[in-house]
């Protein structure tokens, strides 16, 4: 959930992030100067198609440090105790029942930068997210997705 410009993330997340960076910072790089290293020494450089993409795939890989250096620059930590209660809002686990299917659903509502859907965690910012938050149990909310409208009703927040 960017709002403003600040990157939202839980300390848990934050740690990974880091930890990624590190090792692309080091071990990542490393092994991009290895590949050009290689492509180079298979002779003429304006012929050699292999140096080529090396040093392409070292332009998005620089490209990619640079996008999580500018997420951690911008990020504010998510503390779940200083969340509002009995109200859907990020970090909110929920429970929710589609209405039309009488099926239920657990999801977690995450920061874009933590969302997981094979984990259950959903994006603030997704449909489903943004149709949720600021709900409260027993509430019934209509969500436009790209599936049609859905509706569902709130039956637990944690």
């Amino acid at each position: 959930m960017s709002q403003g410009n600040f990157v939202y993330l839980t300390k848990e997340r934050l740690v990974e992030i880091e930890k990624e960076l590190k090792e692309m910072k080091t071990n990542g790089r490393k092994k991009m100067a290895e590949k050009i290293a290689t492509a180079r020494a298979h002779g003429d450089l304006s012929e050699n198609a292999e140096y080529d993409a090396a040093k392409e795939e070292q332009g998005l890989f620089e490209l990619k440090i640079s996008h999580i250096e500018d997420s951690l620059s911008r990020a504010r930590i998510i503390d779940k105790s200083q969340l509002t209660k009995g109200q859907v809002g990020i970090l909110s686990q929920v429970k929710i029942k589609n209405l039309k299917t009488k099926k239920s659903f657990d999801y977690l509502l995450v920061s874009p930068e933590e969302a997981d859907f094979q984990e259950g965690k959903i994006s603030v910012t997704s449909p489903v997210g943004k149709g949720l938050i600021g709900a409260k149990v027993g509430d019934k909310v209509k969500v436009k997705a790209p599936a049609g409208l859905l509706e569902f009703e709130i039956l637990s927040i944690e």
